[in-house]
Order: structure tokens, then sequence, then C-alpha cells
């Protein structure tokens, strides 16, 4: 296929890929959304494979059939539980990608230089590699490079230098995504302590390995050899597991999203290392997507966006607040009462619903409220679960309106007029120590006041801290009763006692 195809599809598909992301902003133009990620993400492999200077079709073909096999069980497989690991491997995996073509075209720049060398045609500044040969009467020089390799072999002294830097820069983002994403789905999975953990040094050793890689960058754009590039992978490494490392449980949904940037800005770079415009196109997207969201987020836990990046925020700064008083249990009965002598009813969803798969069940207890005519609505906090918008897909799953799923700012207003909150699996983001403890680790950031609804009844396994470890004052409120139980049989228990 010519040019003109090519550049035809990509444009194509970045329209669609700019569709994707404008209707994921809302639940009910997300199915679409996904329609046109999809068809934009597989025109896209096709004008590749087939356009202008591709090969290799039996090996390509071979690869996307594993990958697309290894994507529909893994999609099988995955419930909507484990999606926040699932999206940090996939990360790391792009980190991954960006550290191996950075590498394969440093290698092929050596293999360049090394075959000038050999035909004596050490300097061919200014002109490029091919233009060189030709000069000098060898044109035969490079009539085995095909692919990538001759793109490199075409490019001019200053478009090597330009692509040296976008080697490094590749290289290292990548490195940083890759051990970054790979530490945070341990986290994520339960396989690696999620309190925040430093080195001795803390951001000192960060900042040291950035320093380092910046100074290799110059060594490596003066041409000091592959050692530079290999060594600062290995700084590079490091700084993406302790940044990661450094950052505490309750944070991982916005390291989740900067994650997500992170690979954005990676797979930009690898576009400009294989002058792939979409590849920078959709790296771009994506990166600056994930940019927002991650402020975004900030914004809703009181958090510094520099530090996220820095790594290290989640941590207590100071001795605790004492909790005092017991935690009082109530049953099925108890609740199914309340329910049926409340008018005004607000149902706070967290991880612990995703985990029991309680969303059917909730969704049935609302259909049941609000055909008894009880005024029922869901409260939703920008970090709810482990991912950002968990909670949404989940009530959507559901078939749960979203005229009556609202976000924490038009909703914290209306818990001193609501009757009864059902806090479902929800810990943090409902803790009242964000506001009355300076010293606890979520200290200012902006939570559900729902200990000011008249009664409050929180569904919990046991006597359990949330993710991030911080105990949570609610459970000994005086308006506040524990509805011990998995969370799935507890909904389903009170729902015949619902009249």
């Amino acid at each position: 296929m010519d040019y003109g195809f090519t550049t035809a599809a990509y444009v194509v598909a970045a329209v669609l890929f700019i569709l994707s992301l404008g209707g994921l902003s809302g639940q009910e133009s997300a199915k679409r959304a996904v329609w046109y990620g999809i068809v934009g993400m597989g025109l896209a492999v096709v004008a590749t494979i087939y356009g202008p200077g591709a090969g290799n079709w039996v090996i390509s073909a071979i690869m996307i059939a594993i990958g697309g096999g290894i994507g529909w069980v893994v999609a099988q497989r995955v419930q909507m539980t484990e999606m926040p690991q699932l999206v940090a491997a996939m990360h790391s995996l792009v980190g991954l990608a960006a550290v191996f073509i950075g590498f394969n075209a440093e290698i092929e720049m050596w293999r360049i230089a090394s075959t000038l060398s050999e035909a004596g045609l050490a300097t061919c500044d200014p002109l490029s590699a091919v233009a060189c040969a030709a000069q000098a009467g060898k044109a035969a020089l490079f009539g085995d490079f095909t692919g990538f390799a001759l793109k490199i072999a075409e490019k001019t002294a200053a478009e090597i230098a330009v692509l040296k830097i976008e080697v490094f820069l590749g290289v290292f983002i990548g490195a940083v995504t890759f051990t970054g994403s790979v530490v945070a789905y341990g986290k994520l999975a339960g396989k690696v302590d999620g309190k925040a953990t430093k080195l001795p040094g803390g951001h000192l050793l960060n900042a040291a390995a950035a320093l380092g890689s910046l100074i290799l960058l110059v060594l490596y754009f003066q041409g000091a050899g592959s050692w530079t590039l290999i060594l600062m992978t290995l700084l590079a490494l490091f700084i993406g597991y302790h940044l990661i490392m450094g950052i505490g449980g309750a944070d991982m949904p916005v390291v989740v999203s900067m994650l997500n940037s992170y690979s954005g800005w990676a797979a930009a770079a690898i576009g400009f290392s294989l002058s792939n415009d979409l590849l920078i196109v959709v790296g771009a997207l994506v990166g600056s997507s994930g940019a927002i969201l991650s402020y975004i987020m900030c914004k809703a836990m009181n958090r510094s966006f520099v530090s996220v990046i820095l790594g290290g925020f989640g941590g207590a700064t100071g001795p605790q607040m004492e909790v005092t008083g017991e935690q009082i249990a109530i049953d099925g009965d108890g609740v199914a009462n309340a329910l049926n002598d409340a008018d005004s009813i607000v149902i706070v969803p967290g991880y612990g619903m995703a985990v029991a798969q309680a969303q059917q069940s909730v969704s049935e207890l609302t259909r049941k409220l609000r055909a008894a005519g009880k005024t029922v609505r869901f409260a939703i906090h920008p970090v709810a679960g482990r991912l950002p918008g968990h909670m949404n897909v989940l009530l959507a799953e559901a078939k749960v309106p979203y005229d009556i799923v609202l976000e924490m700012d038009e909703i914290n207003e209306d818990f001193p007029e609501t009757d009864v909150v059902i806090v479902i699996g929800s810990n943090d983001i409902v803790n009242p120590a964000a506001q009355e403890d300076p010293n606890s680790p979520i200290a200012g950031m902006p939570v559900l006041e729902v200990w000011k609804a008249k009664q409050v009844f929180v569904s919990k396994r046991g006597q359990g801290t949330g993710y991030s470890g911080i105990e949570n004052p609610l459970f000994y409120k005086d308006n506040t009763r524990m509805f011990y139980g998995d969370a799935k049989k507890s909904i389903d228990s009170i729902l015949p006692l619902i009249k």
C-alpha cells in the first residue's frame, strides 16, 4: 500500500481515538466510545502491517494471533475486581515495549556505524549513511537494509542526533513505567505491602538517579557509547520501583492514572523513534488525558500533583488521633426496618462491593426501595475503588439508572437531610479523620460526609481497616451501626424484608 492510504487510515484512526476518549466521559456514550476505539485500533494495525516499509507478515500474523489469544483469555477470566491490577500490568507492557524499541534503534545505529567504518567511511556528516555510501561509489553497502534499519540509515547526522535524544527519553520513560507498573500491580493484587515504603535516603535517591540519568544523556549524545544507555536504563528501573513503593495504598487510584499517563508518553516516544505519526498522536492523547485525570483526582484527594509525580505521599505526619468507643453491630432485620421507615436513602459503594460482586443485589435493593416510594441515590467518591470510575462501571453493569448516581460534590450537602446511608465496602472515602485529625495520612482529603445523616449502616466483612490501613472513627459514632458479613449475602438477606 502507498503512503496516501496509510496517512488517510492514520487520520481516520486518530479521529476515532479522539471520539472514543470523548465518549468515555459519559456513561450513556461509553459503549459507543469503546467501539470507536476498537475500530480505530483495528484500522491502525492493518494500515501499519500493510503500509510502506512493512514486512515479515508471517511473523506479524503469528504475533497478532498470540497476542489476541492471550487478550481473549485474560478478558474472559479477569473479574471486575481485578481490573485495576490488569490495567497496571498493561501499562508495564507499554513501558517494556518502549525500552525494547529504544534498544533496537541503538543496535541499528551501531550496525550502520560499523558498516560505514568497515567500508572506510567513518565520517559522513552532514550526509545520511545511504547518501554517504552512494557518494563514495558504494551504493550497494546498505542494499540488505530494510524497514526500520533502512529508515535510520537514510537519516542525516542532525536527524540521528535527534533520534538519540528520542531513544534516550523513550527508554527512560519506558523503564520507569515498567517497574512502576509492576510494583503497582503487586500492591493492587496484594502481593506487595500496600504501605508507603522507601529506602534510606528517600527522595534523595530518586533525585540522584535522575541526575545521573541526565549526565548519562549528555555522555550518550556526545558518543560515549551504548553503556550509557544501559546504565541509564538500570537507574530508570530503580526510579520506577522506588517511586511507586513510596506511595501509600490509599493513593493507588491516582498512581494507576499517573502510570497511564507515563505509558502514553512512552508510546509517543516510541512513535518519534519509529517515525510513526499515529503512535505519536495516540501517545500524546493517552499521556495528556492521564495527566489531566491524575490532576483532577489529586484535587479530589487534596494532594499535590507534583508529589504524585515524585512519589511518597500518603504517609502519616505525626501521632494520629486515638479512636475511642466500640463498634455496634446490627442484624438484617434492624437494617430493613430502618429502610422501611426512611424516606431518603443514600448508598455509598466501595471496593468491598466489587469484591463481593454485590452490584446486582444492590441494584435489586434500589429497585424495591424506589418502588416503595423511597428516594434512593448513590454517592460516588472520585477515588472509590482502586481505579478511576470503578464504581460507575459496576453500577452501570447492574443497570442502576444514571440519573441517581451522583458525584461527591453533588450530594455532600444533602447528607444532613438524609434518613439512612448505607456504606457498602467503603472505608477511607467516608473517614471523618480526613477532617478531624491533622496527623492522619488522609488529612485534608475531601470525603463523603455520611456521618451527618440520621442513621448510617456500614456493610463490612469484619472490623479490619481499609486498604490504606487507617482506622475509621465513623464506625464508632453513635448513629453508626455495623452490618457485618459478605456484602452480597448481607444485601440479599434484607431484600425479602423490604415492604
